[in-house]
């Protein structure tokens, strides 16, 4: 019988596969839109192909609520009561701290699968500085940060509240997720960029439903177990703390759902490298960019915390909710990542 352990390897190593036959990244579409990165006169097709994700996650995640299979409302990213302030400080800290490190977590966990060992700094700043932040002695800047800007709601999502006031389930989630939804395929598809590339569109497709899997991952699983675990998906800021916590000291602990996920993306990401003979070792090219890649990476391990999320984990897995909380992390995300492409592109001219 498989465990919730082995669920989540599978699912980290379908999602690490995927996003390196796709090469999916939220950043590598900022740059693109930006003209930046292999700009091309039709798109931004990596950003493209993330809107597409998302799309598919929203309709895929809203679509096993309305059945009934899994309670988006109890997901661990959607919350009631959450600091604004926080989380859009959390989400600007994460943004910037992806651009300095040119990679997010769950990119630098893909780069690392090929032989990239610039990643491999990042990711242990990022580890480490969220596990500070969650247990440590960042955890008292972390509690006065969420201090400001509070807000309590009745729901702590759009289809709840607007069932709240009213309507029925089906027009509510048609309302939330269809229209939202039905924007992001038009961007996804207006252009033909992301068309003409297969491998990105395929594993947009694939990642965003993905994201509904693990919904019903976690809620199998609760109902077959009487420990029951946090309703949870793809996210890797929280799970990457946990599992560098976990390699120090394992007696006595018991490994959850989110190392497990990691530890899958490595290894699917690595037997895509393997299959697209595309690995091949890479460090530094100079000591700054290694003083950026660890500044970055120390950034998004707090501010991934304060956001309760990354670039996926809020950007994809929160979103797919329609939580409210997530959406100034993931307005954080977005605007601080284009603050730090801004500046280095008028320093480069």
């Amino acid at each position: 019988m498989m465990t919730l352990l082995w669920a989540g390897f599978l699912l980290g190593a379908v999602f690490g596969a995927f996003a390196r036959l796709g090469r999916f990244c939220l950043l590598r579409g900022l740059r693109q839109a930006m003209g930046k990165d292999g700009e091309q006169r039709d798109g931004a097709p990596a950003l493209q192909a993330f809107a597409l994700a998302l799309a598919v996650a929203l309709l895929a995640s809203q679509g096993l609520a309305f059945l009934g299979q899994v309670d988006l409302n109890a997901a661990q990213v959607a919350r009631s009561n959450f600091s604004w302030i926080g989380a859009l400080t959390g989400g600007l800290l994460f943004g910037v701290g992806m651009a300095l490190a040119r990679s997010c977590g769950a990119r630098s966990l893909v780069l690392l699968a090929g032989g990239n060992l610039r990643s491999f700094v990042t990711l242990l700043c990022l580890a480490l500085a969220a596990q500070a932040s969650l247990t440590g002695v960042l955890a008292p800047v972390r509690l006065w940060l969420q201090g400001f800007g509070a807000v309590a709601l009745t729901h702590p999502t759009l289809p709840a509240q607007l069932q709240g006031s009213g309507l029925s389930a089906a027009v509510a989630i048609a309302l939330a997720a269809g229209v939202p939804a039905l924007g992001l395929l038009i961007y996804a598809f207006k252009q033909p960029a992301l068309r003409s590339s297969f491998a990105q569109l395929i594993s947009a497709v694939v990642i965003g439903l993905l994201i509904a899997v693990g919904w019903w991952t976690t809620t199998y699983f609760n109902a077959e177990s009487f420990e029951p675990v946090a309703l949870t998906s793809l996210s890797f800021v929280g799970p990457l703390a946990e599992g560098l916590l976990y390699l120090q000291t394992a007696v006595g602990r018991t490994l959850g759902i989110g190392p497990a996920i990691v530890a899958g993306t490595l290894a699917g990401a690595f037997l895509m490298a393997v299959l697209t003979r595309s690995v091949r070792f890479e460090v530094f090219d100079s000591p700054s960019r290694m003083v950026a890649s660890a500044i970055g990476g120390l950034m998004m391990g707090f501010g991934g915390v304060l956001a309760v999320g990354c670039s996926i984990g809020q950007g994809l897995t929160g979103l797919s909710t329609l939580a409210f909380a997530s959406i100034p992390s993931m307005t954080g995300i977005v605007v601080g990542a284009l603050i730090i492409l801004a500046l280095q592109a008028r320093t480069n001219n």
